[in-house]
């Protein structure tokens, strides 16, 4: 073997030592990949920081600032958050549940979990303040014991919470279905009990996928709109969220205004997505080190 490869030309062994790529060469696709991103995400982005350039500071900082502005960014995000937050802990028992169990009716339980990607918005926010108004068929019961949900932060919660489901336990599914459950097996030889297998086999697996599920949800959440404009009440310094506030202010023509307040908002989940990629990586190494 040796020798024939000895015998054979330069050019002959990297072309047998390089891998066989069925895609065009890595200068093709970079430059398309660079391509499609700038047209479909960085111009229109870029577009957004260009206009709200055209403010002076002062008035920019007068626009982001302002009561009602800082009103609707405490409601967006804080309620995001917490939505993000149910739908790690509900959506990763769906996950489990999904992927360890078998039992009657389990396809439909998953396909109706990817509900809310194909359902439109709108419909959603018409549906949920129809089940939770005051004469709806759970608000009707909620009422006398003094749980108001339509029309209320709480209502916002709940939309929230329902399109960002399927994020987390779509994240975290294959992550346990590749997960090696000889390793759960082997913990409980030892001794192991079920909260130490969980805690010390299984939440480290699972924890990257929580966390991008985490920021996707959060993400999604903060700009959502179709669902929330019909169940919040849109109620200023109350149930105003801020994506409906940049549609208000557009459709008062304060362009810049609506920019510098998208600015804010991009900005944000920018930074807590960044975040999140970063505690990623330093979980799995941290996976791989033990």
């Amino acid at each position: 073997m040796m020798a024939t490869l000895a015998t054979l030309s330069n050019k002959q062994q990297i072309a047998i030592s390089r891998p066989f790529r069925v895609m065009p060469g890595f200068r093709l696709s970079l430059g398309f990949t660079l391509f499609y991103l700038a047209l479909i995400v960085l111009i229109p982005l870029s577009a957004v920081f260009l206009k709200t350039f055209t403010m002076t500071w002062d008035a920019f900082v007068a626009a982001v600032t302002s009561p009602r502005v800082m009103a609707s960014y405490r409601l967006t995000f804080g309620v995001a958050f917490l939505a993000a937050l149910l739908n790690v802990l509900f959506g990763g028992i769906v996950a489990w549940v999904l992927v360890r169990y078998r039992f009657p009716g389990k396809k439909i339980i998953d396909a109706l979990v990817d509900l809310p990607f194909a359902l439109p918005t709108a419909v959603a926010g018409i549906a949920l303040t129809t089940l939770y108004s005051a004469n709806g068929w759970l608000g009707r019961y909620l009422e006398p014991l003094g749980i108001k949900v339509a029309f209320t932060p709480l209502g916002i919660l709940i939309a929230l919470t329902f399109i960002g489901l399927p994020f987390v336990v779509r994240t975290v599914q294959p992550v346990l279905e590749d997960a090696e459950c000889e390793l759960e097996e082997a913990a409980a030889s030892l001794g192991a009990g079920h909260w130490q297998i969980f805690i010390k086999v299984i939440f480290p697996t699972v924890l990257p996928a929580l966390l991008t599920g985490f920021a996707l949800a959060f993400a999604r959440a903060t700009g959502e709109y179709g669902s929330v404009i019909f169940i919040a009440g849109n109620m200023p310094m109350i149930s105003e969220i801020t994506p409906l506030f940049i549609i208000t202010k557009l459709e008062q023509y304060d362009y810049t205004g609506a920019t510098a307040i998208a600015v804010v908002m991009l900005s944000a989940s920018f930074i807590l997505l960044l975040t999140i990629n970063v505690l990623q990586a330093w979980t799995r190494k941290r996976g791989q080190a033990v």
